[in-house]
């Protein structure tokens, strides 16, 4: 059985609030009346509200983001250098959000019930729960920018490097081993992403077949790497004959 990422639940906190008219002139101070200082949390909450199923991040342009968010457009470079950054700066809040989407999995572990079908069924719900931050990572990896992708890709390497630390840690508690633990995890986290975009187009009815694939899917993988690992594990030496 495999636990997966230890990870203290991050919701993140994005304001979505409706937006207040635009100044036309950025350069005038906060005042009386005035709408309170921009910050970087109210323009990533603008672009969520801007994405959609068929609308990815990429797709939207810095005027779009500062009439959401109710500021003039120059007002935005006070806080992103660009467009780029600001997506870059979604693509990690998405990140903290997976982290939290995870830590609810492990405390369902609890109760006992699988870890894994566990997580996948924490994951799935996130999914059909319309969880913008989550359809960000899953999408932007393959159709954003190269920024973008790199962006998404350090996310994925995070939990790569997570999961690789629970397998050798959970193997040695059971007095077990995995091949190549760093190759099983990264394995499994692109396995579960892949997915993941795969079930962003499919209808719900297909959520519990989908589940019960990927959980088998993961057992073959961590089979597979304990097999090997005793494979290559070398011979114990004979026991000494008594003459």
């Amino acid at each position: 059985m495999v636990c997966w990422p230890t990870v203290a639940p991050v919701h993140a906190s994005v304001s979505v609030r409706s937006p207040a008219p635009a100044s036309d002139d950025a350069s005038i101070p906060d005042g009386p009346g005035r709408k309170p200082a921009i910050v970087r949390e109210d323009l990533i909450g603008a672009a969520m509200r801007l994405i959609g199923p068929h609308r990815s991040v990429s797709t939207l342009s810095l005027r779009e983001v500062a009439r959401e968010a109710g500021i003039a457009p120059n007002s935005f470079y006070r806080q992103f250098h660009d467009m780029d950054e600001l997506a870059v700066a979604l693509i990690d809040v998405a990140g903290e959000s997976l982290r939290g989407i995870i830590g609810d999995a492990r405390r369902r572990a609890v109760s006992g019930r699988s870890i894994v079908r566990g997580s996948l069924e924490a994951f799935m719900e996130r999914l059909r729960a319309d969880d913008k931050l989550l359809h960000v990572l899953l999408r932007e990896g393959t159709v954003g920018s190269d920024a973008f992708k790199r962006a998404v890709d350090r996310q994925l390497h995070f939990f790569e490097d997570e999961l690789r630390a629970d397998l050798v840690r959970i193997a040695a508690a059971q007095g077990l081993s995995f091949h190549r633990p760093e190759l099983v995890s990264r394995a499994i986290t692109r396995l579960v992403f892949a997915m993941g975009g795969t079930a962003l187009d499919s209808p719900p009815e297909r959520d519990e077949a989908l589940v019960e694939e990927l959980a088998q899917m993961i057992r073959m993988l961590l089979r597979g790497a304990h097999a090997l690992s005793r494979d290559a594990a070398p011979p114990r030496p004979a026991a000494a004959s008594i003459a």
